[in-house]
């Protein structure tokens, strides 16, 4: 039986011929969080999309698993049909296309005929419900007037719809104030404790603490120059809202010295 987890190994990338990824070695297990903290331009965004296979990113070695599957190579569509899932920072608007409808494409896409019409209605009130959210966000169009909080939790109920094995919230508290970030959390940790959301293994890429305040993580490790440079409990993303990454800077200096 193949090993589970999101298992990177090794992971070198490249963004318009300039290294970015210098060898990422990180494992979601199921059912986990894992939090991975940098400052800007440390390469977490470009982590995340190279995870997905955005074509704009160029993987140049290393090796990216769902459960023993190898996805480097493997078209974006087919990588979410394995399980992988990614919030992006800025969600698009899509005028015209009523989250419904969306969420029900989506859905058919990676899990092809697996639910009638009359079983998928019953399955997003279920979430709606389980989200704490307004079952009015159906008839809206996609992130169309949306607020920041808005989005956010909208791509909370497509997580919950889709329920992938791993997912990938790239700065998921970007822009957020302090009640749309609460309700985030909220919702993130809703879905933890249903019965179909308490295996998805969750990797949480954030430049601030913030987020970690409403969302316990097992494990936070931190990113700098294209590398992850230190791993701890949950009490290294203390460390960093005192300290900030200075002190990391530092150690690894120190290290390397």
């Amino acid at each position: 039986m193949s090993e589970r987890g999101l298992q990177i190994s090794g992971l070198t990338a490249s963004v318009d011929g300039n290294e970015i990824l210098k060898g990422i070695d990180l494992v979601v297990p199921p059912g986990s969080v894992q939090a991975l903290m940098g400052p800007n331009g440390s390469g977490k965004s470009t982590l995340a999309f190279s995870i997905a296979g955005h074509p704009s990113y160029n993987v140049t070695g290393g090796s990216v698993k769902v459960d023993g599957e190898e996805m480097l190579g493997v078209a974006p569509d087919k990588r979410a049909k394995a399980g992988l899932f990614l919030s992006f920072q800025y969600p698009a608007a899509i005028p015209g296309v009523s989250v419904a409808n969306f969420i029900r494409t989506a859905r058919q896409a990676v899990k092809p005929d697996d639910l009638t019409p009359s079983k998928f209605r019953a399955m997003i009130f279920e979430k709606l419900d389980v989200l704490d959210m307004d079952a009015a966000f159906l008839s809206r169009y996609v992130n169309d007037g949306f607020s920041g909080g808005e989005k956010k939790r909208l791509e909370m109920l497509q997580l919950a719809m889709l329920a992938p094995k791993y997912a990938i919230l790239d700065e998921t508290d970007s822009g957020l104030d302090v009640d749309a970030l609460k309700a985030v959390g909220a919702s993130v940790n809703a879905l933890r404790a249903s019965d179909a959301g308490k295996d998805i293994g969750f990797l949480i890429i954030t430049h601030y603490p913030r987020i970690l305040q409403y969302i316990q993580a097992d494990a936070v490790h931190i990113m700098m120059d294209g590398r992850v440079v230190k791993s701890g409990g949950p009490e290294l993303a203390n460390v960093i809202e005192r300290e900030g990454y200075d002190k990391i800077r530092e150690e690894v200096a120190a290290s390397v010295g």
